[in-house]
């Protein structure tokens, strides 16, 4: 089986390797020993090798990622034995790691681990061995992380004559991380009192003026990558202490004020409305109560009496009616009920024998029932 020729190969390699055996093979790949790269790119681990015909043996070609514990087992990432590829050694490479030449037995044993991560930073190491030759070659591959997007902001008050400190961080990215600030004016001078701290990612600048306002530019990197942020810095002039003390002062007047009189209006019409409520229940003694259908009777029965009297009545006789009227007229009731409380006194009675000096001519009045018709 596949599992049984893997644990062969590899027995038989470390016994090789162990008894330093080796006649024309030899590995010729002359790159460096170490190799970085930026996650989520791909590297290749070159590995080529050339042969000799004294070496007869089968050829078996193994990559494996060495452990960084000696209590632990070096893992196999790929196999390349007896004209096959073994690939499902490793379970984190699994489709991500391949030989670069479709036929590794030309002399090509290079490898490309695709999408990287930072987990796959490690020692990797390429053995080629063809009976009775072996050679290995060892590559250090760190997977590094390139910085975020840095943030930019301010630390402090933005006044003239305060001190300020921009700040630069990237949240993600390998050490060690540089961050270095400049202008975005045309020469790109710093401030002549600022400070710089490259690994913090801060710049302070103390007792600021209206020249140090400005666009700053914060570049983050590292050796794999780097990103930017900009950060605007506007210095104002300290506010008007006497100012704000004075504009404090006469809004709290005017809302001591707006108090006074809201509570006065209230006052007011609570006063207002308690006395209307109680002159609501006073009695208005002085108005005369209304007519009633009886006098109203009475009057028109009087008017009628008169106006037969002056139907009967000859032209001669209009001057002495009109004095007999003032005496025979039916008093209405606005006469009975006068408007005031004080009872007026009866009228005088005044005899016959007067009446007649006085030139008054007797008439007889027809009689009346109570409701005021003739009889």
């Amino acid at each position: 089986t596949e599992s049984t020729r893997a644990q062969w190969y590899l027995t038989g390699a470390n016994s090789f390797q162990g008894c330093g055996a080796s006649r024309g093979l030899d590995i010729t790949s002359t790159g460096g020993a170490t190799l970085e790269q930026a996650s989520g790119s791909a590297a290749t681990l070159e590995c080529n090798f050339t042969l000799d015909p004294t070496d007869t043996g089968p050829l078996d070609i193994e990559w494996s990622l060495l452990a960084s514990d000696n209590q632990k087992e070096d893992k196999v990432i790929i196999l390349y034995s007896g004209d096959r590829v073994y690939s499902d050694y490793y379970q984190p490479l699994k489709n991500r790691v391949h030989f670069v030449s479709a036929d590794p037995k030309t002399g090509d044993a290079s490898i490309q681990l695709t999408g990287l991560q930072s987990s796959d930073t490690g020692t990797y190491q390429c053995k080629v061995k063809k009976a009775p030759g072996i050679k290995s070659r060892k590559i250090l591959l760190t997977v590094m992380v390139k910085p975020s997007k840095p943030r930019c902001y301010i630390e402090g008050s933005p006044q003239e004559g305060k001190d300020v400190t921009l700040k630069c961080t990237s949240a993600e990215g390998t050490k060690p991380l540089q961050y270095n600030w400049e202008r975005t004016n045309e020469n790109k001078l710093l401030p002549a009192n600022a400070v710089l701290d490259r690994v913090g990612g801060t710049m302070s600048v103390k007792n600021v003026s209206a020249s140090v306002s400005g666009t700053y530019r914060c570049l983050a990197e590292n050796r794999v990558g780097k990103d930017d942020c900009f950060v605007h810095l506007k210095v104002v002039p300290p506010p008007n202490t006497a100012g704000i003390i004075a504009g404090a002062v006469i809004g709290v007047l005017l809302a001591l004020i707006l108090i006074a009189i809201i509570l006065f209006c209230c006052c007011r019409a609570r006063g207002k409305k308690k006395y209307e409520k109680e002159t609501s229940y006073e009695i208005r003694e002085d108005v005369p109560p209304p007519k009633s259908r009886a006098s109203t009777a009475r009057s028109f029965t009087a008017m009628s009496s008169q106006r037969s009297s002056l139907g009967s009545m000859s032209p001669s006789n209009l001057h002495e009616y009109a004095l007999k009227g003032q005496y025979d007229q039916i008093p209405t009731e606005e006469y009975e009920r006068p408007p005031s409380h004080v009872p007026m006194p009866p009228p005088a009675k005044v005899a016959a024998p007067n009446l007649s000096r006085m030139g008054a001519v007797a008439v007889m009045v027809p009689a009346q029932t109570r409701d005021g018709s003739i009889v």
